[in-house]
């Protein structure tokens, strides 16, 4: 067992520095393979590098940190002015949400947060326990935005704003979306023709329409079609309808998935008297799953994405809350250093998203061998 062990480690490390080398090679090969090539590639590497520099000296060098007033930030030779997010980053997060009250807000936020991460975790895989998180995580949400049900000061969903209202946006539309577009994927692959063609009809006409279209319909035009007590809260309708376009595009991954399964595998459970749920969640929706996952990363780290669109029809989300943080006349020339604030945060989230997408896939390998 020692030999083995010693063999394996000198293997790893021959591994690591052969990696290195190997990169060297190929940019040897692609970058500097004749003079022409190298002068070209000293040039564009020597203009990033020049770039690069002129960014970190604007955005970390010269920068004005915290300022009292706007007026620190027009000294000769200053940089970024991230003053303004030190001044004005309450409102990027909280939206319209009272000042006195955004403890609630940033407790909701957690709350969203802690529910999405423990749901990565593999420990919370099972119905048993992904389902009352989820359930406990939207509680808590609702109950400190809102409010009113625990005794404290209402606060009503049109003052619901920033990065928790995206988050909240996000992670209800996820949710409701995957399971109704597994169900119209299912529908879709049904063999009674009208449950068939209704799935195919739904599918076909929202994927065909903007997401714009689909949520200003929700926002404006279902209020005027539907009697009042049918109506309900414009951000319920509003998540609804993003979910359905968003289960929309899901089932055709799903239907991807489904047409990578060979048909053997059902013939094979029938075979062994299995019924048609059991063959259907225990062998087939496992396979469908794994095919599907990088489709499915993509579109959830686009739904992130396109939270900010819910802007046109008045939410204040946390793209809106940053052109309010610039728009008094003081700080409205340090609108990039806003951009660039709120930049960073929809990186954080998408990137971790990405990160864990690459996750899944590598254990899925590893499952299956």
């Amino acid at each position: 067992m020692a030999v083995v062990s010693a063999s394996d480690t000198s293997t790893e490390m021959v591994k690591a520095p052969s990696r290195m080398s190997r990169f060297i090679r190929m940019l040897q090969r692609r970058a500097f393979a004749t003079p022409a090539d190298t002068a070209i590639s000293v040039m564009v590497f020597g203009l990033l590098l020049y770039i690069l520099w002129l960014a970190v000296d604007w955005a970390l060098v010269r920068a004005v940190w915290s300022a009292q007033a706007v007026d620190q930030c027009k000294v000769d030779g200053a940089g970024a002015c991230w003053s303004v997010i030190d001044a004005r980053h309450r409102l990027i997060l909280f939206g319209l949400y009272p000042f006195e009250e955004h403890w609630r807000s940033t407790a909701a936020c957690i709350s969203i947060i802690a529910t999405v991460v423990l749901s990565c975790v593999p420990a919370f895989w099972s119905a048993r326990r992904l389902i009352p998180l989820w359930i406990v995580g939207f509680a808590a949400y609702y109950l400190l935005m809102e409010g009113s049900l625990i005794g404290l000061p209402q606060v009503t969903t049109d003052q619901w704003g920033g990065l928790s209202l995206t988050l909240f946006l996000f992670s209800s539309v996820v949710l409701l979306g995957m399971p109704m577009g597994l169900g119209l994927a299912l529908m879709r692959r049904s063999k009674m023709p009208v449950v068939r063609l209704t799935a195919t009809l739904i599918i076909d006409f929202v994927r065909s329409l903007p997401l714009l279209t689909t949520l200003f319909t929700a926002a404006v035009i279902l209020p005027i079609l539907l009697p009042e007590w049918l109506q309900g809260d414009k951000i319920w309708r509003v998540i609804l309808a993003f979910a359905l376009f968003f289960a929309c595009y899901q089932a055709e991954v799903f239907r991807g998935g489904f047409q990578a399964i060979p048909k053997g595998q059902w013939e094979a459970g029938k075979a062994l008297g299995l019924s048609q749920w059991t063959v259907l969640f225990d062998i087939v929706l496992p396979q469908v799953f794994r095919h599907a996952l990088p489709a499915t990363i993509n579109m959830v780290v686009l739904t992130f994405k396109e939270t900010a669109i819910v802007i046109i029809i008045g939410f204040f989300e946390m793209l809106a809350s940053a052109g309010a943080a610039f728009g008094t006349g003081e700080w409205a020339p340090y609108y990039l250093e806003v951009y660039a604030f709120v930049g960073l945060i929809y990186w954080v989230f998408i990137f971790s998203l990405g990160q864990y997408g690459e996750y899944l896939k590598n254990r899925m390998k590893v499952d299956r061998r």
